[in-house]
């Protein structure tokens, strides 16, 4: 089983840079804007995966405060 505690981090993680980079988005129009932009299935992404690409977006999309 994984450590629960990579939870923490992801969901930490992904509120800082939704409140840093895309403050005025909706929860969902932030998911629909990220998936859209994929290139791949991220289905079976572990966590630091998923961070390194949220991170990317956001720098490359985002409007930092």
């Amino acid at each position: 089983m994984r450590a629960i505690e990579r939870l923490d981090v992801f969901y930490d993680e992904l509120k800082r840079i939704h409140k840093e980079y895309f403050p005025d988005w909706r929860e969902f129009q932030l998911f629909y804007n990220m998936f859209s932009d994929m290139k791949e299935d991220p289905f079976f992404w572990e966590t630091d995966k998923a961070l390194e690409y949220i991170r990317s977006y956001a720098e490359k999309y985002g409007m930092k405060k």
